[in-house]
């Protein structure tokens, strides 16, 4: 049986070399569990899309940090209905495109104040620190009511969640340790609510324990995802400098430059597992209850039947039905904001610094290989 694909060869931005030779095959991780892996953007939308397979794994893969603990309540990505859907209920409304937009003033303004601290740090600057990470994190703590200022909690948290490589007592410590910060956060709530998203659902009818797992994964969804789509994108931009001249120049642009980046790039991968609830038939093989799935995310939004040269980077390209953000029920709920804060920040990073450059070859970069959402450690920029 082959090994998962991971490798990802000479060109840091693409999908594993192998990970789209067959559309459906059994490989193994590298703890030895051996799992289906669906590569083919139509059976991928087949699988995120029934809830047969299921998404309570409750444990047991070491390999993807979510699935190694059993789920706190109120995580509610790895339920299954009708619990998954009680919760999202309670959440979708608050995450729609015009609640969205509501939010662009605010948005704005941090990304100037972002590129002002950017300007004012010593060069070559670390575009992750200065502008690509504090964005969301600044954006997600408002909305959430969180303070800003106690961020290092759920950020070295976040990272200890999304490591490869991290031990298991180090995530059980990392959760144990956000876990007792949003209690302590919840109960000050109580005391004198404010006006953030957890504020709002403190009458909503939840536990203390479901708010806190709600909490955790909005946080640490919230800031690494977009955190590293900013930093990768434009890495990548910066490789295709005539790309790039598209997006600085039309807002128009800009818009469709963020869903061809987030198709292209895929930066969580193969982060969805499903758990077969019953025996299943997918693409004519029968998948056995209780045997587990994976898909590729970057495998499925690079298929030539999902659109044409699925290898190349057009940021004029029309939005393809991409599942970057997944598919079916669990598709990020989050994805509003995620297309907002893009495509407000990629523009402005661009007209700010029209001179942007990296400060080291590509080859320097630190890529994160070790983590289960992709990126880049510190991007260090001169211009």
């Amino acid at each position: 049986m082959r090994p998962l694909p991971t490798d990802r060869g000479t060109c840091p931005f693409d999908p594993p070399a192998g990970m789209a030779d067959e559309p459906l095959s059994r490989v193994r991780l590298a703890n030895g569990d051996d799992v289906w892996l669906v590569a083919r953007h139509d059976l991928v939308r087949q699988v995120l899309g029934d809830t047969r397979f299921s998404s309570e794994i409750d444990g047991g893969f070491r390999d993807v940090p979510l699935h190694a603990v059993r789920p706190e309540p109120g995580m509610f990505i790895q339920m299954d209905p009708p619990e998954h859907t009680r919760l999202r209920r309670l959440l979708a409304g608050r995450f729609t495109v015009q609640r969205m937009h509501r939010l662009r003033p605010r948005i704005e303004q941090i990304v100037a104040e972002r590129l002002d601290a950017l300007e004012r740090a010593p060069r070559p600057a670390d575009l992750v620190a200065e502008f690509a990470l504090p964005i969301p994190s600044l954006v997600i703590c408002e909305l959430l009511g969180v303070p800003y200022a106690e961020r290092a909690e759920f950020q070295r948290a976040g990272a200890h969640l999304m490591s490869l490589t991290g031990s298991l007592e180090e995530l059980e410590q990392s959760l144990m340790s956000l876990g007792g910060y949003l209690t302590e956060l919840i109960a000050r709530k109580r005391a004198e609510p404010g006006d953030g998203l957890l504020d709002d659902l403190l009458d909503s009818g939840l536990s203390d324990e479901e708010l806190i797992g709600i909490a955790v994964l909005l946080l640490i969804a919230g800031h690494e995802t977009t955190g590293n789509m900013l930093a990768l994108g434009t890495l990548l931009l910066l490789q295709h400098p005539a790309q790039l001249a598209l997006v600085r120049q039309s807002p128009e642009t800009a818009k469709t430059a963020v869903d061809e980046l987030l198709r292209y790039l895929s930066i969580v991968d193969v982060g969805m597992y499903r758990r077969a609830s019953t025996d299943l038939e997918l693409d004519g093989q029968v998948i056995r209850e209780d045997e587990f799935v994976t898909c590729s995310l970057a495998a499925a939004n690079r298929d030539p039947a999902l659109l044409e040269r699925p290898d190349e980077l057009d940021v004029t390209r029309p939005k393809a039905p991409h599942v970057a953000f997944g598919f079916g029920p669990h598709q990020c709920i989050g994805q509003n904001l995620a297309r907002l804060e893009m495509e407000i920040a990629y523009p402005a990073l661009f007209r700010r610094l029209p001179g942007l450059r990296l400060a080291v070859p590509l080859e320097k970069v630190p890529f994160k290989n070790d983590m289960a959402i992709y990126g880049v450690h510190r991007l260090e920029v001169e211009w």
